[in-house]
């Protein structure tokens, strides 16, 4: 029986991923898992699919995972006001209390279960279990046209990586688990911290000599000075991009998370849409990719 059209291209597809699972069997990918994708029931779904199928073909995924629309609601919730600075949240102790609650007790939990229910094997910790991040206190310097000096500002308990200890994310690859990482760091004295999720999940990807660190966001990537997506850059092209005044806003932290990745050591980062249904798995098993590439 001759095939129908969908199966020739579902034939196609699959033929077309095979070198890259050779290629990249054994290897880590590290996944930034945030945006709209932890939203949508149809994209979280197909989130956790794609990263099981990851997992069953030989490829190990880390997940770090944000949570700050969830942090928003639940203070709220109980009557706490949030309060930003140059786009990052000031965090008193109180506010730290709640962050921790929300990203390690019940995102965190959410997809664990969520990945389980599809057939995976899934593990949640946060940063504090095992001193996996061990972090100090963030200095933020806000530099401004109206500043004559550059001015200090505290954040309160907003954090930096200081190291990465892989030693818990090591043993739950080896052991065939898939580790689901919560944002929050551990200081010398026990303190807890607040970390920036894409900063984490790029020292993490390097702690890890990552082949990948994938960042899924709400728009297509990279984008050149007409608009249209620009599916690979080198750093040098990074640089000029921001420099020119193409690349602003948001977008900045994410390219300079993908340009110290590479630096050190992880072979290629990826910024792709994560709106767009198993797009992991366009971006690492299809030639063309969806996303913008760094390498």
């Amino acid at each position: 029986m001759p095939l129908t059209g969908k199966e020739k291209l579902n034939a196609e597809v699959l033929i077309e991923a095979l070198p890259y699972m050779r290629q990249f069997d054994g290897k880590t990918v590290v996944i930034k898992y945030g945006g709209n994708a932890m939203v949508a029931e149809e994209l979280k779904n197909a989130f956790a699919k794609d990263v099981i199928l990851l997992k069953q073909v030989g490829i190990n995924p880390v997940i770090i995972h944000g949570g700050g629309p969830q942090i928003g609601k639940t203070m709220t919730q109980m009557g706490l006001k949030s309060r930003f600075i140059d786009g990052l949240r000031v965090t008193d102790q109180e506010t730290v209390n709640v962050v921790e609650m929300v990203l390690a007790g019940k995102v965190n939990k959410d997809i664990v279960k969520l990945i389980n229910l599809n057939g995976g094997r899934a593990v949640g910790l946060s940063g504090k279990d095992g001193h996996t991040i061990q972090a100090r206190k963030l200095t933020h310097v806000r530099r401004g046209p109206d500043t004559e000096v550059p001015e200090i500002i505290d954040l309160g308990w907003v954090g930096d990586v200081q190291h990465i200890d892989t030693s818990l994310l090591d043993l739950l690859s080896a052991s065939r688990f898939i580790p689901v990482v919560a944002p929050v760091g551990v200081g010398r004295d026990g303190e807890t911290y607040n970390i920036n999720a894409d900063s984490v999940a790029g020292h993490i990807a390097e702690a890890l000599n990552a082949e990948k660190l994938i960042l899924l966001t709400d728009v297509p990537g990279i984008k050149d000075a007409e608009d249209k997506l620009i599916s690979r850059v080198t750093p040098d092209d990074v640089e000029k991009l921001v420099r020119s005044g193409v690349v602003t806003g948001g977008m900045i932290p994410k390219i300079e998370t993908c340009l110290k990745a590479y630096n050190g050591g992880v072979s290629a980062s990826h910024i792709i849409d994560g709106r767009i249904p198993h797009a992991l798995l366009l971006e690492i098993f299809t030639d063309k990719g969806i996303g913008t590439v760094v390498r």
